[in-house]
């Protein structure tokens, strides 16, 4: 994967690259929204535990496919609140790689139910 980041423009305002190019011939795996719950069907409080779980699962869902973390080259993240920002963002850098990937962070109303404040959706390829 080649990271793209123009000179001509601004730079990222967070750890993510303005695009990631995937080369021809990569497996490409899209992954639907994933929310924080356990296979308990537990919901942590908060932005950070919450993203720190949908990790968890799309960890689990890159493993499945012969994947890991490395390979996402494209995050999609919804929050319900600005206050949330800073817990998801923490929590997202600790499961990104280097050079990070792709990113869109977008606040919206809400969720199915209310104790949800994140979710994520992520395009993971492998060469």
């Amino acid at each position: 994967m080649k990271t793209v980041t123009p000179g001509e423009i601004a730079p990222p305002f967070a750890r993510y690259s303005h695009a990631v190019e995937v080369p021809p011939g990569a497996r490409m795996l899209v992954c639907s929204g994933q929310l924080g719950i356990s296979p308990e069907l537990t919901v942590p409080d908060g932005a950070e535990a919450q993203t720190v779980l949908c990790f968890e699962n799309i960890g689990a869902i890159l493993r499945a496919a012969g994947m890991d973390y490395a390979d996402i080259v494209r995050i999609n993240a919804f929050v319900t609140g600005r206050e949330h920002l800073a817990g998801y963002m923490k929590a997202r850098d600790r499961f990104t790689a280097t050079p990070p990937p792709a990113s869109t962070l977008m606040i919206v109303s809400g969720f199915a139910r209310p104790e949800f404040v994140v979710e994520i959706e992520v395009i993971a390829a492998r060469a």
